[in-house]
């Protein structure tokens, strides 16, 4: 059997928060190094609180669980938790959604900044003993004339909008939560996903992967966005057609796109996106900072402690166990 609370994979210098606080409650801590599904299921058999950073829960996984066990997600999303499998079992879901929120948005800010003024065309150029700004920049839209849409319209996609606001961009938003007549201090204009793609200079994903948006931008997308246009995303992997992505660059239908964030992680080493051009990729970084690690694992060493005390979840996974979230609210 595994210990009272399992920690299935951490990229962190250390969980002695965690460690102390279950410690500190009588329970048995194991951090672990899981890599596949089968590891999880493996690891978290018999736990009463389950930890997860990358690895993936499956059905499998939650059904080894203690009963009425808690799963806790070190971060924003929880695509890789199966959250069906735990509300057949009643097994509490957590995560903490609103830890990096500055982080994502100044990260996206950078990226969609730096596409939109070339710097990396630029720099590439003059260390290849070019120097011609106009020819590496044109076509190059004043800031004032560009628009930046947003594939959802959510807490970090505003806090975006405001790092951008001083620049003078014209934004636009598809989110069916979106209501324009509302306090938008921003002037951000509500369109629809055909209205979004086709007019927008950058378009920036900030949708969750539900059955709507997964694969959303695809070939078709791609062939009807201007030429002269980009995609940032920062959001999630499964939003983007990858395949489609690699083809559109190769092929010059869009102009650039900068991604933190993919199918698979770490990126596959045949992934087409490692060789198509005008692409910048980082590692699932955006949500980093000093302060928010700190503040992602205080958090979470917080939700140890609801759980093993029998405590309502700070910020429960929406669908999680309907009746206790609704209490939690």
């Amino acid at each position: 059997m595994s210990a009272d609370v399992v920690i299935t994979d951490a990229t962190f210098p250390d969980v002695e928060r965690e460690r102390a606080v279950a410690e500190a409650l009588g329970a048995s801590f194991e951090l672990c190094d899981c890599r596949t599904p089968e590891d999880v299921a493996a690891a978290v058999k018999g736990a009463k609180v389950a930890v997860v950073q990358f690895a993936e829960l499956n059905a499998e996984a939650v059904e080894g669980l203690a009963p009425d066990a808690t799963v806790i997600r070190y971060g924003v999303g929880y695509n890789n938790l199966d959250v069906a499998a735990m509300n057949k079992r009643n097994i509490q879901g957590v995560y903490v959604p609103d830890y990096c929120t500055s982080e994502v948005a100044d990260h996206t800010a950078a990226m969609i900044l730096a596409k939109l003024r070339k710097l990396e065309a630029f720099d590439t150029s003059v260390r290849a003993g070019d120097w011609a700004a106009v020819k590496i920049a044109k076509p190059m839209k004043a800031f004032g004339n560009t628009k930046i849409g947003f594939f959802g319209f959510g807490r970090i996609a505003q806090a975006v909008a405001e790092r951008l606001a001083p620049f003078g961009f014209q934004f636009l938003a598809t989110d069916p939560m979106f209501d324009e007549a509302k306090n938008n201090p921003l002037k951000v204009k509500g369109v629809s996903f055909e209205e979004l793609i086709c007019e927008s200079d950058c378009i920036s994903l900030h949708a969750p992967a539900t059955r709507d948006t997964i694969g959303r931008m695809n070939a078709d997308a791609f062939a009807k966005m201007k030429s002269t246009s980009y995609v940032v995303n920062s959001a999630r992997g499964d939003l983007i057609d990858e395949t489609a992505l690699a083809t559109a660059l190769t092929n010059g239908e869009i102009a650039g796109a900068s991604v933190d964030v993919f199918l698979q992680e770490p990126l596959a080493a045949d992934s087409p996106l490692r060789s198509a051009p005008n692409l910048t990729m980082s590692p699932h970084a955006a949500w980093y900072s000093d302060v928010a690690v700190e503040s992602l694992q205080s958090l979470v060493a917080d939700e140890i402690t609801r759980a093993l005390t029998g405590k309502s979840a700070r910020r429960p996974i929406p669908g999680s166990k309907p009746t206790e979230i609704q209490e939690a609210l």
